[in-house]
């Protein structure tokens, strides 16, 4: 249940009344309502509001008395899908009285006076936001400081990323702002909390101190048709050079159409994944009205992936479950269009058309989690001073400051050059759907590799630079060895520090990579058997890692060598032990949805999958498969073992998504004394 306060404490605008005659405060509140509150309440005070966030159970809702805005405005930041706590902001110009923020990444990183920002602003906060059920305390925290006229101050980040609160301090020498609501988001980000931005695009919200500008603002709102701003606002501001020309252009009117149908955005996205599998399907059939069919298949199914995220935006139905199915989905369709390639390149006879399908979807996976993690590492940067992130100048500042300039300059060459190069998935889909309806898929996998290869190693030389920069060492702030995926035997092996873990994740890539060559090289990939174990050493060299501290600038890319260690492995052992093509791919396959549930997870900040145990770490199936080639059944094992972890893959989903979730409402419903517990 969310709950919305007015805070009147320190605004001018108390008292205005707008143009209906009803107070600007009431207005407020029965917006806060239509925007989806279960309950609004007014506080006088930041004390008021200090008690209501102490005994709230839900997400708060804050906003001063100031706000003019569309209701749409304050229902996207009710239900806004970034983060559990979000602010609106501004592009207004900074004035005194007000709390002017930087953001990064969407994130605010710093909120204050404009003198005390630590770099310049972006922006200034809109007068409301939204708190998250984990940061109520911090909340009631600031609230309480600001009450009388203190700065918390956060204590610097711990090597585990933990933010504590320090002593307030007291507000001489500092320009604090003068509304309750101004001074409520500048302690809150003092004491460390992860706020997102909610910016305002098409819709109208503006704070007024006067009728005057009351009556301008009530104006520029009437101005606007709500209904039509919310439809293309539905559409990403910024997005890659296909999907803004060739797809958003015209998939606004599929979701309008899609809205009049109730059709929800999982079943939209169900419906592009029986797209993707059609198109996948015709590839592999091959033939020239195939191909062209599949292609045509394919640029609708990647339509209706954009039109899933569109139509939930539109809607303002979100969920963590539609998230991460929307997610996992993505990589699903690609992967299995991969498939249908190789098949129509093996069946086509123009070569080993499983050996380009398994590379690409290997190279595409390894790629997926160093962008995951540079994200995780650009945005911890972001969110520390940058006196602690190394940003004194040189080749990664000057970097860093080439990068901003390019994305600020929208729609320009550069602009677009930059967003293309990096091989997006809109690219990738619209390089697969041209070169095989012109071509064949053997022409299609290569380019897929060849752009993907050079995007890779363009992108990887620039963040290995700027990363070296900002020097966070980001996987020192979450568990290490979950997102490693280390099972129990490299979690028991000795530590090797002195050369890292990330020396030590590359060089246990380094052995199946050798294997692999060899045997792919080789007449009689069998004879290299006994070659097995001497690989699986190498690898397990990557767990005398797992125990160190991976605070290095580069070690960010540790679960992306750990990742193309074990497909490298798993690859080279299929290889050896004589598996099919397709097996090899498949059990691939599974590794790869295991991997991107985690990174998945790491995203939506959520813990581990319940049966994450069972699924044996890196190592362990590393392990299982050696042995299943010593012993001369590779191809039974693989599959057995492909199975074993899908299994427990659907059987975890069915646990997080469903099972544990009705758990947890049965028990919140149950009343005290029959079994049950008291909300809390």
């Amino acid at each position: 249940m969310t709950l919305a306060i007015v805070l009147a404490a320190g605004s001018s605008a108390a008292g205005l009344t707008t143009s209906s005659g009803e107070p600007l405060a009431d207005r407020l509140a029965d917006q806060l309502r239509r925007a989806g509150a279960a309950e609004v309440r007014f506080a006088a005070t930041l004390d008021e509001l200090a008690a209501l966030a102490d005994t709230a159970t839900g997400p708060l809702l804050v906003t001063g008395t100031d706000l003019v805005a569309h209701t749409a405005v304050l229902r996207h930041l009710a239900t806004s899908p970034v983060g559990p706590t979000v602010a609106l902001v501004l592009g207004d110009p900074p004035v005194p009285g007000r709390t002017a923020v930087r953001e990064e990444r969407g994130q605010v990183v710093d909120a204050g006076p404009l003198g005390e920002l630590d770099g310049d602003a972006t922006g200034v906060f809109g007068g409301a936001l939204r708190v998250g059920v984990d940061d109520l305390p911090t909340l009631a925290a600031a609230a309480r400081a600001a009450a009388v006229g203190a700065r918390p101050v956060a204590a610097p980040v711990g090597p585990a990323g933990d933010v504590s609160p320090l002593p307030a301090t007291g507000g001489a020498g500092h320009e604090d702002p003068g509304s309750a609501v101004d001074r409520l988001v500048a302690g809150l980000a003092a004491l460390g909390t992860l706020i997102f931005a909610q910016r305002v695009r098409l819709l109208v919200a503006h704070r007024v101190e006067d009728g005057a500008a009351l009556v301008a603002a009530e104006a520029a709102v009437t101005s606007v048709d709500e209904d039509r701003a919310e439809l293309r606002l539905s559409v990403k501001e910024r997005d890659d050079f296909f999907s803004t020309y060739f797809v958003s252009t015209w998939s606004p009117y599929v979701v309008r159409l899609a809205a009049r149908l109730r059709l929800t955005p999982t079943g939209v996205t169900v419906i592009s994944v029986l797209f993707a599998l059609g198109a996948a399907v015709l590839f592999g059939v091959g033939g020239r009205l195939a191909l062209v069919s599949g292609a045509v298949l394919l640029y609708l199914g990647f339509v209706l992936d954009c039109v899933d995220g569109q139509l939930a935006r539109y809607t303002r139905h979100f969920s963590a479950w539609g998230g991460w199915l929307d997610t996992m989905a993505d990589r699903a369709k690609e992967y299995l269009v991969y498939a249908g390639l190789g098949f129509g390149v093996s069946h086509a006879g123009l070569g080993n058309g499983w050996a380009l399908a398994i590379a690409a979807m290997t190279l595409q996976t390894v790629r997926h989690m160093t962008d995951t993690w540079y994200g995780a590492l650009h945005d911890e940067a972001a969110r520390r001073p940058r006196t602690t992130t190394g940003a004194s100048g040189g080749i990664g500042d000057r970097l860093n400051a080439a990068s901003t300039r390019v994305q600020a300059d929208t729609g320009s060459l550069s602009y677009w050059l930059k967003r293309t190069v990096v091989f997006p998935i809109g690219e990738r889909w619209a390089l697969i759907a041209l070169t095989v309806a012109l071509f064949n898929p053997l022409v299609s996998l290569i380019a897929v590799l060849v752009w993907g290869g050079l995007a890779f190693a363009y992108t990887g030389a620039l963040r290995t630079l700027r990363a070296r920069w900002m020097w966070v060492p980001v996987l020192d702030t979450v568990d290490a060895t979950l997102h490693r995926d280390d099972g129990p035997l490299a979690r028991r092996l000795p530590v090797v520090r002195p050369m890292g873990p990330l020396t030590l994740a590359v060089i246990a890539a380094l052995g199946p990579a050798a294997l692999l060559v060899a045997a792919g090289l080789g007449d009689a990939p069998d004879g290299l058997r006994w070659a097995v174990p001497v690989a699986l050493l190498v690898l397990l060299a990557g767990g005398l890692g797992a125990g160190a501290a991976h605070n290095g600038p580069l070690d960010w890319l540790v679960p992306a060598a750990l990742r193309a260690a074990e497909y490298l492995f798993a690859i080279a052992v299929g290889v050896v032990g004589g598996a099919p093509g397709w097996l090899i791919f498949g059990y691939v396959f599974v590794l790869t949805v295991h991997h991107y549930d985690l990174t998945a997870r790491l995203e939506k900040r959520q813990a581990a999958p319940p049966l994450h145990a069972a699924t044996l770490g890196w190592d362990g199936r590393s392990v299982l498969l050696a042995l299943l080639a010593i012993a001369g059944v590779v191809s039974i094992g693989m599959a057995t073992l492909g199975a074993y972890l899908l299994v427990v893959f659907v059987v975890s989903v069915v646990l997080a998504w469903f099972v544990r979730p009705a758990r947890g409402a049965r028990a919140s419903a149950a009343p005290v004394g029959a079994g049950g517990v008291a909300p809390r």
